[in-house]
């Protein structure tokens, strides 16, 4: 099979040549029809994130047919469409997985981190950590949906259900958030990189009721805001547009370290919390309402062998929407 392969933090990928992996029990192997970029990837790249299995194949939004299933598949079918997310295996016996919170499970294995992804022709995944997608629809629109949609989703839910929602950094989370917002009856509030007008008319093209730089004040006060950049400077920003008893929630899986502030911008009972992994409750239920939304993705795409150019896109903000790579 083909696949881009990191050897090394801060240095490129590396197109390889490997056999095709056989499943093994519990596992099914997809054929990959898409894969999405996410910026955990560049973190992944950077360093930012501890302790990844060497050589990795990255990629965790992955959208594919199953093209073989190990012993004891009962589920899955061979040709069935699946999608395969960040979370890829939990032990089941730890406290967090007996609490219902498998997100914070002891003994995780994440993909495209500390398991082979999806920037590949092919990849192995739990059947227990697969979810079944549309068979018709596009798989390069489908794959952002696998994380960009999924965390999107949980920050969504943690922020509460206020009519205002502020949304600083206007990327593939964002922009699938903020038409679930839009569904909904609430009024996004969308904060970009300072001096950034395309972003902000894309935010408004899909339903920002107002969107300006992070450095512009909005014209209210905010139920909650979401913080997709992983800047910790937000964190203060964002605790100052909302309202008494409003929310901050830190939708990344790494962020900048966040400045001292103080304390009378947390006072009044304003909360900061942090959104980890997801769940497999939070796929089946996103999933569902993706239809019923309507929710549409904007991808920028890539042919698999230009992954490493996907991600400097990324990096440097040059594209809207997702970047997804087409093996």
């Amino acid at each position: 099979m083909k696949a881009m392969v990191l050897h090394a933090m801060r240095k490129p990928l590396v197109m390889e040549e490997r056999p095709v992996p056989a499943p093994g029990a519990g596992e099914i192997r997809i054929a990959v029809e898409a894969c999405a970029v996410c910026r955990t990837d560049l973190h992944l790249l950077d360093g930012d994130l501890p302790h990844p299995k060497l050589p990795v194949i990255p990629g965790h939004e992955i959208v594919g047919r199953v093209d073989a299933l190990g012993p004891g598949i009962r589920s899955r079918a061979l040709g069935e469409r699946v999608g395969i997310p960040w979370l890829g295996h939990t032990c089941g016996h730890c406290s967090y997985c007996i609490a219902g919170q498998e997100n914070l499970c002891d003994e995780p294995l994440f993909t495209g981190y500390t398991r082979d992804g999806g920037f590949a022709s092919h990849a192995i995944a739990d059947e227990a950590y697969a979810f079944s997608l549309p068979e018709d629809d596009d798989p390069a629109a489908l794959a952002p949906l696998l994380c960009a949609g999924l965390i999107g989703w949980r920050s969504l839910v943690a922020a509460g259900p206020g009519k205002t929602i502020g949304i600083f950094g206007f990327g593939a989370a964002a922009h699938i958030i903020a038409q679930v917002c839009a569904w909904q009856g609430r009024n996004v509030f969308a904060f970009t990189r300072p001096h950034d007008p395309a972003t902000q008319d894309f935010a408004r093209s899909l339903g920002a009721v107002w969107a300006g730089g992070s450095d512009q004040e909005p014209p209210e006060r905010l139920d909650a805001a979401i913080i997709f950049a992983p800047v910790g400077e937000l964190v203060p920003v964002a605790l100052r547009t909302v309202r008494k008893g409003g929310r901050v929630v830190c939708g990344g899986i790494h962020m900048s370290d966040i400045p001292q502030f103080p304390y009378r911008i947390l006072w009044e009972e304003r909360q900061i919390r942090s959104i980890a992994n997801l769940t497999r409750q939070d796929a089946q239920d996103f999933l569902a309402i993706v239809p019923e939304a309507r929710i549409r993705t904007q991808t920028t795409r890539y042919p698999l062998e230009a992954a490493n150019e996907a991600l400097d896109d990324l990096r440097s903000g040059r594209l809207q929407g997702a970047a997804v790579l087409t093996p």
